[in-house]
């Protein structure tokens, strides 16, 4: 769910699909300017009751109003990252997670305690640069008893990390002998199934890397018994992945500047998909102006998506219906809700951002 791409390249809001050469529709290749080590200085929280306003809200349809308020406001709450990915509110503690992918970083944020470093190598320990483009954790979800899932991109794998202890049991590293290229994002149902995503952004070359295995991207599902299948193989970079209050339907980012779809996947009780339809097609949702592709998404209590992609997160309604456009001035890879379930995190390029809304996120009581 990262990158930066400039100049000739599309700039992607989480991913990396830089355009491929008029003469060949293979797969793209790493940009040469993606920088692949933590920045020279040290990330830094920023007093929010002092910090500007920033950040953007267009309202293409009335039913945004119900979502955000009219006297929004945006807050930076750290900044300095290589890449700020994969944010995860852990209720039992009150603070927030989130990972650096190329700076190999796990952070946590809170209000009394500001910015720590949690976790760091947060996944692949001395990768090699031949090989490995994004060694660190990406996409994260907490489970009910304390631990977290967690994408492991670099290891290739993924695992439950003890908040405690800070240790990773693998979960899921190979299918049918294979292993996976980086895993990306992760979710589970209330059944305790868990969803992920498998495209290549962790592996140098990417597609073309001689450490990727499988033949395909793919999403795959877990069983509660631990069995790793096959759920879809023909998304060509599926991305961000989330499911919906009633855990009926899953969806899926496909970060690919040709085809930038969010899909939707019908599930029965067992979480086996039954079906899938294209939920929202970004080109017919982003403006003009709107760079970017699929990246990260959350689901809110109400059936409400909202979608990072062109220009910032798309806000759509339970049917894929665009309602608006929450945007900081750069890409955002991913968001989740936090606090009391009523703000909504942003991993935005180098920065960590928050933004009140008045709806609420899934699993957060009302109040």
């Amino acid at each position: 769910m990262k990158s930066r791409c400039f100049g000739a390249l599309l700039m992607v809001a989480g991913c990396r699909t830089p355009a491929p050469a008029p003469s060949a529709p293979a797969s793209p290749s790493p940009p040469p300017t993606a920088p692949s080590v933590p920045p020279a200085s040290a990330p830094s929280a920023e007093l929010t009751p002092t910090a500007p306003r920033f950040g953007n809200v267009e309202r293409y349809d009335a039913g945004l109003d119900a979502i955000v308020p009219a006297d929004w406001k945006m807050e930076r709450l750290a900044q300095g990252f290589t890449w700020a990915e994969g944010p995860a509110w852990i209720r039992s503690g009150g603070f927030l997670l989130f990972t650096d992918v190329p700076g190999n970083t796990l952070h946590k944020w809170s209000e009394q305690g500001g910015l720590e470093v949690f976790l760091q190598p947060s996944g692949l320990a001395n990768p090699d640069p031949k090989l490995t483009r994004e060694a660190g954790l990406n996409g994260l979800f907490p489970l009910a008893d304390g631990s977290v899932l967690a994408a492991d991109s670099g290891s290739r794998e993924v695992v439950r990390l003890d908040l405690t202890t800070k240790k990773k049991t693998v979960l899921a590293a190979k299918f049918n002998g294979k292993r996976f290229s980086s895993p990306n994002d992760v979710c589970q149902s209330e059944q305790g199934v868990t969803f992920f995503t498998d495209p290549p952004y962790g592996l140098e070359g990417m597609n073309e890397s001689k450490a990727k295995e499988l033949a395909f991207n793919g999403v795959f599902r877990i069983t509660k018994q631990g069995k790793v299948e096959l759920i879809d193989d023909k998304l060509s970079y599926p991305n961000g992945i989330g499911l919906s209050p009633d855990q009926k339907t899953l969806y899926v980012a496909n970060c690919d500047r040709e085809r930038p779809i969010w899909l939707a996947y019908s599930l029965d009780a067992a979480g086996k998909v039954l079906g899938q339809r294209i939920f929202a097609d970004a080109k017919d949702l982003a403006t003009p102006d709107a760079a970017g592709a699929p990246d990260g998404l959350t689901v809110a209590s109400d059936g409400t998506v909202f979608a990072t992609g062109p220009g910032g997160v798309l806000v759509l309604s339970a049917e894929g219906k665009r309602l608006g456009r929450i945007s900081t001035g750069k890409p955002i890879a991913n968001c989740k809700f936090g606090d009391d379930g009523k703000s909504l995190y942003l991993t935005s390029h180098d920065t960590l951002a928050r933004i009140r809304l008045n709806v609420l996120g899934q699993g957060f009581a009302p109040r």
